[in-house]
């Protein structure tokens, strides 16, 4: 099954791989690990399944399905419903609901573990030396460590910040805020504006820069604005928060352009950073990149080659999937047949879970002007055949973006319903290098949205 060639010796320690972290990453490496015969163990201090399962993607996209219910009840008068009484929201049943759900969730990561053969070992776990972790006060040797603690939310410093939640605590508020206020322009910023907008709080987003979702396709990230506003969320481009002030149970925040609110909850949505604080990095030499990430190699290796790193903390896509796709790599190399490489970092597709949706793979339309010699961009921009009857002006975004030289595909962008879902597919294409003749010859699932992406014909920009 394995090259014996490149399994790390294992009579003078206690295992052959000790994870510290049971997220995404941490379990799959684990269970992948033992699978091949190794001796694992797994060390969490807090939740298993990490940031996705128990304060990230899980709860996040239950959240947003249960605010899609908004538009869908006010598009339904145009297709003949009649709802007598108007439909009411209640925060306590969603917030529990979900909370058993995570619950489940988290004794389906313990039982995986406990059935791959892998020991889990309930504590913070510290490094003491490349090969010695000390949990509980106890210590275990390996001959292999994997730091898998993914991220932890960073907030920035001005006055009242401490009435501002992160996103580990958003989920859980004791009751539903009529008034919200998000800080940020990230992926996390505007899905919670989306959410609690589309749950009926006044919503209001606050961002430092033009224009949030920084790093996607400008496009892209325009036209989403323009979707949301319409929506109803506030948006407040080119400020930052002066202060926060506590009044009762009224937060009131201003903004550097004057602007005054009176809020009831404040979330701070302002990055992440690498959760390695009192990991005991200290007592080993793991060199760190400029940004704090951990610097790896290929093989996943820190500057202590036994020392090994995958996920939010190395700097890649901060992306469930993508430390999954690391663990799977990272066993190969180190437990299996010692290939290396493979994984290709630029045609990740993903999804952001704002109100419309947002489905990308690939290049920006900016990307691909520094990257090509010369493009084609193909866009289409209209109202999807369920608003003619809703009623609603909500419309999709549709982007290809070509290179001309090879013809291949190396961008696809969607705005519109269900982005995440039709994206996947196509970044399967985008994957395979597949040129824009063959999207046009692929034929069409009629009538649906997706079928633009291969009957766009009319190039709108080179």
């Amino acid at each position: 099954m394995s090259d014996k060639t490149t399994q790390p010796a294992t009579g003078s320690f206690d295992f052959d791989l000790f994870v510290i972290g049971a997220g995404s990453g941490g379990v799959r490496a684990a269970r992948t690990a033992a699978a091949t015969g190794a001796r694992v163990a797994v060390a969490e201090d807090r939740y298993l399944g990490g940031t996705c399962v128990n304060v990230g993607c899980v709860p996040k996209k239950l959240y947003s399905y249960a605010a899609h219910y908004h538009d869908s009840f006010k598009d339904s008068a145009g297709f003949g419903w009649n709802l007598d009484e108007a439909p009411r929201f209640d925060w306590a049943t969603l917030r529990d609901r979900k909370t058993a759900e995570i619950s489940r969730l988290n004794g389906i990561y313990r039982n995986m573990l406990n059935n791959s053969g892998t020991t889990l070992i309930e504590g913070r776990a510290t490094i003491a030396d490349a090969h010695t972790v000390v949990v509980n006060g106890e210590q275990h040797t390996a001959a292999k460590i994997l730091i898998a603690t993914g991220g932890w939310p960073f907030l920035p410093d001005f006055p009242g910040r401490e009435h501002a939640l992160d996103s580990n605590r958003i989920f859980d508020l004791e009751s539903f805020p009529k008034r919200f206020f998000v800080i940020g322009g990230g992926y996390i910023s505007v899905e919670f504006a989306s959410i609690f907008n589309g749950l009926g709080s006044e919503t209001h987003l606050s961002y430092r820069g033009d224009l949030f979702l920084r790093g996607f396709d400008n496009e892209v990230r325009e036209f989403t604005r323009d979707e949301m506003a319409k929506k109803g969320v506030n948006l407040h481009f080119n400020t930052t928060v002066t202060s926060i002030d506590k009044q009762g149970d009224v937060y009131h925040v201003l903004l550097n352009d004057g602007t005054q609110l009176e809020v009831d909850c404040i979330l701070a949505a302002t990055g992440r950073k690498p959760n390695i604080d009192g990991l005991g990095l200290e007592n080993v030499d793991v060199a760190l990149n400029v940004d704090g990430t951990v610097r790896v190699n290929e093989r996943f290796e820190t500057t202590t080659p036994s020392i090994l790193a995958l996920g939010d903390i190395i700097g890649g896509p901060e992306l469930t999937p993508v430390a999954l796709e690391e663990a799977m790599h990272l066993v190969r190399a180190h437990f299996g047949d010692g290939v290396v490489g493979g994984l290709d970092y630029t045609t990740i597709a993903t999804a952001v879970f704002c109100h419309p949706n947002i489905g990308t793979v690939g290049l920006s339309e900016e990307e691909a002007r520094t990257t090509c010699d010369s493009i084609r961009v193909y866009t289409a921009d209209f109202r999807p055949l369920k608003h003619t009857l809703s009623g609603s002006d909500e419309r999709s975004l549709m982007k290809l973006i070509v290179d001309d030289a090879t013809d291949k595909v190396v961008g696809v962008h969607m705005v519109g319903d269900e982005a995440g879902e039709i994206m996947q597919g196509i970044g399967i294409a985008v994957r395979a290098g597949l040129t824009k003749t063959q999207f046009d010859l692929t034929v069409g699932i009629h009538p649906t949205a997706a079928e633009e992406f291969v009957t766009m014909r009319s190039v709108t920009r080179t």
